[in-house]
């Protein structure tokens, strides 16, 4: 794929632009950027296996991770593909926002500590027949002490391979806040992983860092699809937000920044407080209209359609 030029001259929008933001041009500037994206494109998709993972993950909190997790699993399920949501945050920030009694159940982490728990005893069903869920369950060793083991990757791939034999077409996954501990285990088994990234000129400056230690990852697991970066928290009236958004556009190759952009809204927080996506909100039609892009895009550049 040719990218020559896909970085675009950006010298007259600079001086309009907040330093915050020309501070994360430079920071990105010395990536060897290009070097790093036909990297990324350059995946083949036939490696893709039968469930589909899709770690939500970003270097820092705070930018809408769950939100983005909880809203694309129900859009996927919407659609027809049988879709499990697993809660990798130890916060459990996905089972808060979809059932009040998530810190009472077993998920992820009991699964990773004991070799006797079985998958199929921690989906949680929703009101969506194929959607389901598995919370963060209860601390573990492994939560609190961050410490990869070959025991860990063998359960990891055993989820993979038990959700399979489910028949379960796409696992989202909504990782904690960083590339460490149990976030850089799920990377090293995903198939494609998802960067949410407020709109916010001190938000994007973690985007170099991310996007370094993403090459990291992809050492581990070739495999791995960028699938990219997507804006959230965007607030039109706002010339920072937009400012921000359209610095990132500039600077990064356009097949690496989602087209779908997440707004920030008061529907977010009210679906959240009543344990809903947002698209099953009254008023939440444009909302699920937007996920339903999200997905599609994510189709896309998975090689679906």
């Amino acid at each position: 794929m040719e990218l020559e030029g896909a970085i675009k001259p950006f010298d007259e929008a600079r001086r309009l632009l907040p330093r915050d933001t020309l501070c994360l041009i430079r920071d990105i500037e010395t990536l060897e950027i290009k070097g790093f994206f036909i990297e990324c494109l350059g995946v083949d998709f036939c490696y893709l296996s039968a469930v589909v993972t899709i770690a939500i993950s970003s270097q820092k909190g705070g930018v809408g991770k769950t939100t983005v997790a909880i809203n694309l699993a129900h859009a996927f399920g919407r659609n027809g593909s049988r879709t499990v949501l697993v809660d990798a945050d130890p916060q459990g920030s996905v089972g808060l926002s979809l059932t009040r009694q998530s810190r009472l159940l077993a998920g992820f982490y009991d699964y990773i500590d004991d070799a006797e728990v079985k998958v199929d005893g921690l989906l949680v069903p929703t009101r969506m027949q194929t959607l389901s869920l598995i919370p963060a369950g209860q601390a573990s060793d492994y939560d609190l002490n961050g410490a990869s083991t070959s025991g860990v990757t063998s359960r990891l791939r055993n989820l993979h391979g038990e959700l399979a034999d489910l028949g379960i077409d796409i696992c989202i996954i909504d990782t904690a806040a960083g590339l460490f501990g149990a976030t850089a285990d799920v990377l090293a088994m995903a198939d494609a992983v998802l960067v949410p990234q407020q709109a916010e000129p001190l938000g994007i400056r973690s985007v170099p860092k991310m996007l370094e230690a993403l090459t990291r990852m992809r050492i581990a697991n070739p495999r791995l699809v960028i699938l990219g970066v997507v804006l959230t928290m965007m607030q039109e009236h706002l010339p920072e937000s937009r400012d921000t958004g359209k610095a990132l556009r500039a600077i990064m190759p356009p097949e690496m920044v989602m087209n779908t952009v997440v707004p920030r809204g008061d529907l977010f927080v009210t679906a959240s407080a009543r344990g809903l996506p947002v698209g099953v909100m009254e008023g939440g039609d444009e909302i699920l209209a937007l996920f339903d892009r999200l997905r599609v895009e994510i189709e896309s550049r998975l090689g679906f359609i």
